[in-house]
C-alpha cells in the first residue's frame, strides 16, 4: 500500500502540482495566459481520455509493478523538458505527453491493485488509505515546495526579477522530477507481479480481442457503473477547480503569490484526513450515502464563494471555506472507486470497469481549466471567479442527484423504508 500511495501521487506532481500551487508564476515564466495554460491542460485531458480505455484491459492482464514503474519513469523524463519553460506550443506538447505517460499504463493498474488489497469488506479503508496517503504525501511535497519557493525571495516576491522567478520554479520542477523517478524505483522493488491467491493469475487471461470485448460488454450492462461515472465526473470537476484557488486568492482577496500558495497548501492537508475519514465512514454507513453527503457539503461551499463579495485581506474567510470545500472533494476521492464493491462489479473486471468510468469521469481534464481561463480572462477580477464558482456549483448539484439515484438503486429496501 505504501508503494501504491507513493506512486499514485508522484505520477501527477509534474503535470498538476506545479500549475496548482505556483500558477501565477507559471503563467509569467512560461509567458502564457490562463486560457493558454487551460488549453495545454485540455490537451492532457483529451489524450488521457483516449488512454483510459485501453489502460483498463491492460491492467487486467499485466503486472502492476512493471506498469506503474514504467509510467513513473516516462513522466519523470517529461520533467526535464518542463524545466526549460517551453512556450505555448511546447506546453501543448508537454501536457499531451503527460496525458499518455500518466494514464495508459498507470491508472487502471493502480485502482485494480488497490481493490485487490482491500478485499470484500474493506474497500472504503483501501481507497481512503490510498487517497489519504496520497494527500499526505502531496501536502508534504507542497509544503516543502512552498517553503523553498518562499526562501528564494528573501526580499519579497514583489521585488523579484524574472530570472529569480525562473530559478525558483526550475528548482521546484527538478525536485518533483527526482521524486517521480525515485517513486518508480521504490515501486519496482516493493510490488509483486500477480494478483492475490483468490483471484485469477495473469497467465489465465486470454489476450485475444474477443475476450476484451466480452469484458467491456459485461461492464456496460451494469447500470451502477454508469451512475458511478457521473459521480466521478462531478467529483473531479471539483478537484480540478481547486487548481484555481491560488489565483482566486490573489485576484479576489488581494493576497500575494506566496500567501496564496500557503493557503492552498493548507487546504491540501485536508486530503489525508477527509479521504481516510470518508472511506471509514463509508464502510460503516455505505459508500453511496457518504458520497451524497459530501456533494451536499461541496455545493454549500461553492455557493458561498459564488454569492458573497470577497473582503480584501480577509484570509481567514478564504481559508475557512477552502478547508470546507477541500474536505468535501477530497472525501469524494476516497469514496468513488470503493463503489465498485458496493455495486458488486466482478473483481476480474475491475481494470476494464476503471477504464470505462475513467473515460467519462476524467473528462474534466479537458475542459475545467479551459473554462476557468475563459471565464476569468473575459471578466477579469472577482466577477470572473464568481462565474467559475457557479459553474462548479452546477456540477456539485448533479453529483447530489446522481449519488442519491445510485443509493436508491443499490439499496432499494432501505430507501423504501425511510420514504414517506
Amino acid at each position: 500500500m505504501l508503494g501504491l500511495i507513493l506512486a499514485g501521487e508522484a505520477i501527477f506532481v509534474l503535470p498538476f502540482h506545479v500549475a496548482r500551487f505556483f500558477r501565477p508564476t507559471v503563467l509569467e515564466v512560461f509567458s502564457i495566459s490562463a486560457t493558454e495554460l487551460g488549453a495545454a491542460q485540455g490537451v492532457y485531458g483529451i489524450l488521457a481520455m483516449l488512454a483510459y480505455f485501453p489502460g483498463g484491459p491492460i491492467a487486467d492482464r499485466f503486472s502492476a509493478r512493471k506498469l506503474l514503474a514504467t509510467s513513473l519513469w516516462l513522466t519523470a523524463s517529461g520533467g526535464v523538458y518542463m524545466a526549460t519553460f517551453p512556450d505555448y506550443r511546447g506546453s501543448l506538447l508537454l501536457w499531451g505527453f503527460f496525458g499518455v505517460s500518466t494514464i495508459i499504463l498507470f491508472w487502471a493498474a493502480l485502482i485494480r491493485a488497490t481493490r485487490d488489497w482491500g478485499g470484500h469488506d474493506r474497500q472504503g479503508r483501501a481507497y481512503g488509505l490510498l487517497d489519504g496517503g496520497r494527500g499526505l504525501f502531496a501536502a508534504g511535497l507542497a509544503s516543502i515546495g512552498v517553503m523553498m519557493f518562499g526562501f528564494a525571495f528573501p526580499e519579497g516576491y514583489a521585488s523579484a526579477t524574472i530570472e529569480e522567478k525562473q530559478a525558483a520554479l526550475r528548482l521546484i520542477i527538478y525536485g518533483y522530477t527526482a521524486v517521480t523517478a525515485l517513486a518508480g524505483v521504490f515501486v519496482w522493488f516493493v510490488l509483486s507481479d500477480g494478483h492475490p491467491s483468490d483471484e485469477p493469475e495473469l497467465k489465465e487471461w486470454k489476450p485475444h480481442t474477443e475476450g476484451v470485448w466480452v469484458h467491456i460488454g459485461h461492464v456496460l450492462r451494469i447500470p451502477a457503473v454508469w451512475l458511478q461515472a457521473i459521480i466521478i465526473i462531478c467529483a473531479y470537476v471539483a478537484y480540478k477547480g481547486f487548481d484555481n484557488y491560488s489565483l482566486f486568492a490573489v485576484e479576489a482577496y488581494g493576497l500575494d503569490e506566496v500567501e496564496a500558495a500557503r493557503i492552498v497548501a493548507i487546504g491540501s492537508w485536508m486530503r489525508p484526513i477527509a479521504a481516510l475519514g470518508a472511506g471509514l465512514l463509508g464502510d460503516r454507513f455505505n459508500i453511496s450515502r457518504m458520497t451524497m453527503l459530501a456533494f451536499v457539503l461541496l455545493l454549500g461551499s461553492y455557493l458561498f464563494f459564488a454569492i458573497t463579495t470577497p473582503i480584501p485581506g480577509a484570509a481567514w474567510v478564504l481559508l475557512g471555506n477552502t478547508v470546507i470545500g477541500a474536505a468535501a472533494f477530497f472525501g469524494l476521492r476516497g469514496l468513488y472507486f470503493a463503489l465498485f464493491e458496493e455495486a458488486k462489479v466482478p473483481a476480474a473486471l475491475t481494470g476494464t470497469a476503471v477504464g470505462f468510468v475513467s473515460v467519462i469521469g476524467y473528462t474534466p481534464d479537458i475542459f475545467v481549466t479551459f473554462v476557468a481561463g475563459v471565464l476569468i480572462d473575459r471578466t477579469p477580477g472577482v466577477a470572473g471567479h464568481q462565474h467559475f464558482f457557479w459553474f462548479l456549483s452546477a456540477f456539485a448539484l448533479i453529483g447530489v442527484i446522481a449519488s442519491f439515484a445510485l443509493m436508491r438503486l443499490l439499496h432499494p429496501g432501505k430507501n423504501k423504508a425511510v420514504t414517506p
